[in-house]
């Protein structure tokens, strides 16, 4: 019974202790870069995929996939965009780490097998507990040498999203490249304490966030729509030729951005839409009790976009309902 599985050969990755990307020459590596042990004495190592060029010298671009182990979808965006990589005709270096949280990965699980989230202790520090020596050996072995990051993210469970992109638009260079990664709605944030992109830009790196798809799933539209402008992105940093395809235009812009949530518990539905403009007072849920009767009605506060959106009907008091956009730059 074994005709009907067609096997292929596997391009073994070469183990390193760390990433030196000098040494490296020209050309696409597979490297497993060791970061830890488990709990029987077996390193725990990253998925590293370097497209170096050779035709000059250029930015280090680092593209980074499930931070949160059960956020998918970078994954095959990743592989998908350094397919598209020739490096005869590219500059600099695109360095790809496809699953950040490995035990969170292999767990199917969110955060870090010490209940840590992972992106709220980055850098993270030498001789701490296992999330964060994990953090400070990701940052210092894989990720020191970046001048730009995107780090792909999908929405946690009993959400979804629609693609868009967090990032500091009061830097002209940050916004610039959120602006061509061409997804739906763009989101100024200038980033939460402890994050991966957060930690980077501190650093001096051109670091933002990109939310595709739903967790522990893959959506091939967003994956195509994610690399197509990376790539453009790329295209725009002059590192490779421009291609035929072309990520779109004209997202909207957010200057401001925030969570609405319960103030009781039952039985939620959320009635706006995803990606829909709401009017200030329009009713974009409500709430009943296990018999069915109306406990509470839901309006916008304001006029926005709907980025993301609950799709868990169980609510306690203090869930997420919707995540508003205010249209808008930031200082305008």
């Amino acid at each position: 019974m074994s005709g009907w599985i067609d096997r292929h050969p596997r391009q073994v990755p070469t183990e390193v202790p760390e990433l030196d990307l000098g040494a490296l020459p020209p050309g696409r590596h597979h490297l497993a870069v060791a970061l830890t042990s488990d709990g029987m004495g077996q390193p725990v190592r990253a998925p590293v995929i370097v497209v170096k060029g050779a035709a000059g010298s250029g930015p280090v671009v680092g593209v980074t996939a499930a931070v949160h182990g059960n956020e998918l979808n970078g994954i095959p965006t990743i592989h998908r965009l350094m397919k598209t990589l020739d490096p005869a005709n590219m500059k600099g270096a695109v360095l790809a780490v496809t699953v950040v949280n490995v035990p969170g990965y292999l767990r199917n699980e969110r955060r870090f097998p010490d209940h840590t989230d992972l992106n709220r202790v980055m850098p993270g520090r030498d001789g701490g507990r296992e999330s964060s020596l994990y953090a400070h050996r990701l940052t210092e072995r894989v990720l020191g040498t970046l001048d730009v990051l995107v780090d792909l993210h999908t929405a946690s469970f009993g959400l979804v999203n629609r693609l868009h992109v967090r990032a500091d638009m009061r830097d002209p260079a940050t916004a610039r490249l959120a602006r061509t990664l061409g997804t739906e709605i763009i989101v100024h944030h200038e980033g939460v304490e402890g994050t991966l992109r957060t930690s980077l830009a501190d650093r001096g790196v051109r670091a933002v966030t990109v939310e595709l798809g739903d967790p522990q799933s893959i959506d091939r539209d967003k994956a195509r729509d994610a690399r197509i402008g990376i790539r453009d992105c790329l295209e725009g940093l002059g590192m490779v030729p421009p291609d035929a395809q072309e990520a779109r235009r004209g997202a909207i812009e957010c200057a401001r951005s925030h969570w609405l949530h319960t103030d009781a518990g039952g039985f939620l539905e959320v009635t706006a839409r995803l990606g829909a403009r709401v009017a200030e007072g329009e009713v974009v849920a409500t709430l009943v009790d296990p018999w069915g009767g109306l406990l509470r009605t839901y309006r916008a506060p304001k006029a926005g976009v709907v980025v993301s959106r609950s799709t868990n009907p169980v609510a306690s008091s203090g869930a997420r309902i919707l995540h508003l956009g205010l249209e808008g730059r930031p200082g305008a």
